[in-house]
């Protein structure tokens, strides 16, 4: 599979109930959209922005990046990226073998994360892939923000969960974190793309409804997730008051 054969998609919403406008956030004189697509495109040589917002539309044509303006109606990044990749196809003419999914909260997202997901499809049955990162605190453990996933021995997620898993019996819990190697789900996402189209018409299942994570429709419904670890953090920006902390930690 060469480079050509991905395609790098940024969905980027402007309504956000925490933070509206995120994408267009000023983090050190850059907008946090133009630093994801910066970050992205040292790797990939196909990116697109994938929003539904005339203003991030024209912010991201004014540093001469590709937009596709997507329905206001999806439910889900994966939803919009579906749209974006049958809207670049058709306007480049252009076949794509795998989709990766960049989020566009994520401004300082390491182009090695994203290779270390594009090695996953070398292995041509791989269906969708995406990243862990080993947990080193009990605070991340405990902290539902912070979904956990369980692997099997060929790295293969077996689930996701906002709780701890797995449990361990007889142990106080403020020494699981020492006792076992728990892993944080980093949420980028790649999807071989006639999996994609398939995941995009199924029906939320009830694990996803319980635990309020996508990825969890997927397993439920038999996709098999393939996962590498990255020891890089996840810096995304949720509220105005991540980028303050960004900046204090000396990120930018």
């Amino acid at each position: 599979m060469k480079k050509s054969d991905i395609l790098g998609i940024i969905p980027a919403r402007y309504a956000s109930t925490r933070f509206p406008g995120k994408p267009l956030a000023d983090i050190g004189g850059t907008t946090m959209i133009q630093r994801v697509y910066e970050q992205t495109s040292k790797v990939l040589p196909n990116v697109v922005v994938a929003t539904d917002d005339q203003r991030i539309y024209n912010a991201v044509k004014a540093f001469n990046g590709n937009v596709v303006m997507t329905s206001d109606q999806h439910q889900s990044g994966t939803d919009r990226c579906t749209e974006a990749l049958d809207l670049v196809e058709e306007g480049s003419q252009q076949t794509f073998k795998v989709v990766i999914n960049i989020q566009g909260d994520e401004p300082f997202i390491q182009p090695e994360q994203i290779e270390k997901l594009t090695s996953c499809f070398y292995i041509t049955d791989t269906e969708i892939a995406t990243l862990v990162k080993p947990l080193t605190s009990e605070g991340e453990l405990f902290d539902p923000n912070k979904p956990k996933v369980v692997l099997n021995k060929n790295s293969q997620a077996l689930y996701f969960s906002r709780s701890p898993i797995p449990y361990l019996r007889n142990m106080p819990k403020e020494e699981w974190h020492k006792n076992h190697q728990y892993f944080i789900h980093i949420g980028l996402y790649a999807y071989r793309t006639d999996v994609l189209r398939e995941i995009t018409l199924l029906e939320q299942g009830l694990l996803e409804k319980a635990e309020s994570l996508e990825q969890l429709r997927w397993i439920e419904n038999g996709y098999v997730i393939s996962t590498r670890k990255t020891e890089f953090e996840s810096w995304s920006v949720d509220t105005p008051e991540d980028i303050l902390r960004l900046k204090e930690n000396g990120i930018f």
